[in-house]
């Protein structure tokens, strides 16, 4: 009987251990083929959840994926930080040992990511001096035409996602010099301004902007992500 325990204990170890290398196998085979796409300098961190792993692939479903990127650029912008996380992802074995896209397909990606402010101020209008996060919510320093006067302001801004990328809104002015608010009228064409980022990799487009200390947390969602369908990054 103790050698029974023994044997069935030897191969649930050796049956856990294959299938953990299997799943570093798969991970960094998606990690390489990600960094390809996507030209990126070094392959991401792929984490596969669910156990175990040999029956997901197997049955040619996939739980959650994680895809920790780090920096990505793209249109001159880089963010940082950015995540991606597959859900309910179908491909079968086949499909990927020969590396074919077209059936490979995910309900939702989701992409998370960081862009620092001093990338958001390359995109803004001459004049600003420093954008930072406080109390007050998200705020433009620096000095404005008021009537063809230059006047040193700050400004308390929103941001939203558009079809051309995150927009840039005055919704008060505050002279640094004190006194009573500014009119918005005369900054509002003169500081607004679009920072062209539409969306993030697999096709998820923004859904949600939030301003913190560090830069604008972005979260981008798409759905029923047919990998065959996403365009080759070409630059």
């Amino acid at each position: 009987m103790r050698v029974l325990v023994i044997s069935i204990v030897v191969l649930a170890i050796a049956v856990i251990v294959g299938d953990r290398i299997a799943v570093v196998l798969a991970q960094n085979e998606i990690g390489r083929q990600i960094a390809a796409e996507y030209k990126l300098t070094n392959d991401p961190s792929v984490d596969i959840g669910g156990f175990p792993f040999l029956t997901q692939a197997l049955g040619g479903s996939y739980r959650d994926i994680d895809i920790r990127v780090g920096d990505w650029t793209d249109k001159k912008i880089t963010v940082r930080d950015l995540d991606v996380a597959l859900t309910d992802l179908s491909a079968s074995l086949s499909d990927l040992m020969d590396k074919r896209t077209s059936n490979i397909v995910a309900a939702t990606a989701t992409a998370t990511a960081v862009i620092p402010y001093d990338t958001v101020q390359s995109f803004a209008p001459s004049g600003v001096k420093s954008i930072a996060y406080g109390a007050d919510g998200l705020r433009i320093t620096g000095t404005f035409s008021m009537e063809g006067i230059p006047v040193p302001a700050t400004v308390i801004v929103t941001v939203a996602p558009t079809d051309e990328g995150i927009q840039v809104t005055p919704v008060s002015a505050q002279s640094t010099a004190g006194g009573p608010k500014i009119p918005l009228g005369p900054l509002r064409k003169s500081l607004a301004f679009t920072i062209p980022l539409q969306g993030l990799p697999l096709g998820a487009k923004l859904t949600t902007i939030q301003p913190s200390a560090d830069g604008l947390h972005l979260t981008a969602v798409a759905h029923n992500v047919r990998f065959s369908d996403l365009p080759m990054r070409t630059s």
